[in-house]
């Protein structure tokens, strides 16, 4: 950037593209030995997982907790099902192939006990229930149990539990990733081919997005040794590595391509590209990464293990974007216009100006008073859904019905109800206090039998620690975990009959658990600290933009527009997921609600992504008021010259979250349509309705308390696809 004073401070995004663009081979060598070396040590410890007590919360993680110090955690359970496939069981059939199926479970080192068969009360299906060892598989089981069913074609013999489900769902969830895995990557190659027209250029960004959710997944391995990843942290950096990465690296590209395409020199196409792309990809960065720290507020250990994947994947990205990506740009130079597809170069190739974005934007700059009030009510009536907003946790009703497992769990649980779920309760006391504690348990499972809260049973299932400091007693309920009579008996468990039976037994604490009550916990949890992370991440958010753009305007009108996409994006989900138009369309069942983790999670992505867009625009008008443009015209310059970036990188976002959407786990679908639609009315409706006319109206106090500082460097390029 030889106009500029040898004296005058660079910024480091231009010193550290110069030292990558001056020493290419170095640069990517350092990078390649960068992402090798945190794969290979990823690789070699291995991930360390959160286990079901850390994901827990309030009094269930506490139950739970005692159940573990004391040894009375229940064993794994597996359930053999025989029902009739028509009409009705024959019990002799049914018993002959229950007895097969014991006696090959019975040779299985897996299994440490078989229980007796069980017929249900209307005597339309046998079980036995299984016992297995800890950590035990349940794949031999099922081997066994296919071949009992192969052994009698004319029943239905079926296997189903805890660690079958939960491997099917496993199951599902990896056929889900590799799925996504394989389509994002060309899709994402049709997109940069439209927007680039040459096959290097768009193949750029996606090999350094691949590297970095490549690198950044070796670099959480390295990090769960300290902080325990989720299961899902795989899911969450390809999800939001393909989308910044890509983004990135395209923002990158086309600065500096469009610089060359001017003349300019290929290190000095790199150090403009540096000082306006590259700035705003490292403040986009940091506001994500800003946005994904509001999730360690949730005070839930899954959130902070996404938390750590993203921060982690986006820092790569970033890093990647501002290091190896100027080594590349030079050592490809012209090649990377190379090899052309012949209609799209072009297109892209032309230099006009662009008539779709000016004409969208004349409403904005024209009548700015009356398109931002009619933009801000349309978006308001679309967020307005939201205010009806219902959470529940997973269930068996929000699994996909592709996972065979959800289909037997439903059989048994309506031939069995008290296999449908169980409460727990937990009491801690003195061992002298052990006598009062077993007969005010007996008065809590009498309590509950009376209210219908629990399956009769003759016997309370009531058992006791070694050294008698322990007792829990299980209840079965006859309801699904999430139904409202499931609830209402963990609450009156937990308000009345638990403390009026204990009320005289000295020093006894005690605690409910099972899957209804760690679901309310959660649903509390959330709701606790919801105020927290949307506050965090808001105001970090501003903070951030204030000092990039030394602007309390621009602040806060950031907020405000990414809290309007957030809104509208609530909005959508409420709409499509809490009602069943959508079911057939996006093929999931829905329960009348929202997973509870969703809305927190999504808010924080959400906020964090919009940055994109919003920092890489407000930079580009920025660009244009400093060189003397009114208003108007820098409005008008900073969108419709970043109008092809800006809706590319979009485009990419949306079909990355879309394939998402098409996923079979409803969480997947969730994430997928709600990042979209916020994408889409972020990068759209924001970006050309509400911010030029939000704008337009503030005029020059969009900078206060700063001001414009006037530079008279040559104009910015506008893009080159005319459109």
């Amino acid at each position: 950037m030889s106009q500029k004073s040898g004296t005058q401070s660079r910024p480091v995004t231009v010193l550290v593209a110069r030292w990558s663009a001056t020493q290419p081979w170095r640069a990517i060598a350092l990078w390649l030995v960068f992402v090798a070396a945190s794969v290979a040590v990823g690789s070699s410890m291995g991930l360390h997982k959160l286990s079901d007590i850390d994901q827990m919360s309030g009094q269930s993680k506490q139950a739970a907790q005692w159940l573990h110090d004391s040894g009375l955690e229940s064993p794994d359970t597996e359930n053999v099902l025989v029902t009739a496939r028509t009409g009705h069981l024959d019990a002799t059939d049914a018993r002959k192939a229950l007895a097969a199926a014991a006696a090959r479970m019975r040779t299985l080192p897996e299994v440490a006990a078989v229980g007796s068969p069980v017929t249900s009360a209307d005597r339309s299906a046998m079980t036995v229930q299984l016992t297995l060892h800890d950590d035990a598989s349940a794949k031999p089981l099922l081997d066994a149990t296919a071949a009992v069913q192969r052994a009698f074609p004319a029943l239905r013999v079926e296997e189903v539990g805890s660690v079958s489900m939960n491997d099917a769902i496993n199951d599902q969830v990896g056929s889900d990733l590799s799925a996504a895995a394989t389509y994002s990557i060309p899709v994402t190659l049709v997109i940069l081919l439209i927007a680039f027209g040459a096959i290097v250029a768009a193949g750029v960004p996606v090999l350094l997005a691949l590297s970095a959710v490549a690198s950044a997944t070796g670099l959480a391995t390295i990090a769960s040794q300290v902080l325990p990843s989720a299961d899902t942290i795989s899911s969450m950096i390809l999800l939001v590595g393909m989308a910044v990465g890509v983004d990135y690296s395209l923002f990158y590209v086309k600065r500096a391509r469009a610089e060359r395409h001017r003349g300019r020199s290929q290190l000095d196409a790199v150090e403009i590209a540096a000082e306006t792309a590259g700035h705003s990809v490292l403040v986009s960065g940091l506001a994500v990464m800003v946005s994904m720290f509001g999730l360690y507020f949730g005070g839930d250990s899954t959130f902070a293990s996404l938390a750590t994947g993203s921060i982690i994947v986006v820092a790569v990205a970033v890093l990647g974007s501002l290091t190896v990506l100027p080594a590349l740009l030079v050592k490809l130079g012209r090649r990377i216009d190379r090899p052309r597809v012949p209609v799209l170069w072009r297109l892209t190739d032309q230099d006009r100006p662009a008539r779709l974005w000016p004409a969208l934007l004349r409403p904005s700059l024209n009548h700015p008073a009356r398109t931002l009030t009619i933009s801000v009510v349309l978006l308001g009536a679309v967020a307005l859904p939201a205010l009806g907003m219902k959470l529940a946790s997973g269930s068996l009703d929000s699994l996909p019905s592709s996972i065979a497992e959800t289909h037997t769990m439903t059989r048994l649980t309506e031939a069995f109800p008290s296999k449908a779920t169980d409460q727990r309760i937990v009491v801690n006391a003195p061992a002298a206090q052990s006598a009062a504690v077993e007969q005010a348990l007996r008065r809590v499972a009498r309590g509950a039998d009376s209210t219908g809260l629990s399956v009769r049973s003759a016997l309370p299932d009531l058992r006791a620690s070694r050294d008698a400091t322990v007792h829990v007693l299980t209840l079965n309920a006859p309801f699904d975990a999430e139904a409202a009579k499931a609830r209402q008996g963990v609450q009156v468990l937990r308000s009345t009959l638990i403390p009026d039976a204990l009320g005289s037994v000295d020093g006894a604490r005690f605690a409910v658990s099972g899957d209804t009550a760690s679901s309310m916990d959660t649903d509390t949890n959330m709701s606790d600290h919801l105020p927290w992370v949307i506050g965090f991440v808001v105001l970090l958010t501003m903070l951030i933009m204030g000092w990039v753009f030394r602007s309390a305007v621009i602040a806060v009108t950031t907020a405000a527009v990414n809290l309007l996409s957030a809104g509208a994006a609530f909005g959508v989900l409420v709409l499509t997921f809490q009602n069943s138009w959508a079911e057939s369309l996006l093929g999931f069942r829905s329960t009348g609600h929202l997973i509870n983790w969703i809305p927190l999670f999504t808010f924080a992505v959400l906020f964090g992504l919009s940055m994109d867009y919003h920092v890489f625009v407000i930079s580009r008008i920025r660009e244009a008021a400093q060189r003397g443009l009114s208003t108007r015209d820098a409005i008008r310059e900073g969108i419709t010259g970043s109008a092809g970036t800006v809706t590319s990188a979009a485009l990419v976002m949306v079909s990355v979250f879309a394939i998402f959407a098409s996923l079979h786990m409803i969480e997947m679908k969730e994430i997928g349509i709600g990042l979209a639609v916020a994408v889409l009315v972020d990068a759209l409706v924001v970006r050309v309705i509400v911010l030029p006319s939000l704008m337009m109206l503030l005029g020059r106090r969009n900078w206060w308390p700063g001001r414009i500082t006037m530079t008279h460097p040559e104009p910015a390029t506008g893009e080159l696809v005319a459109v």
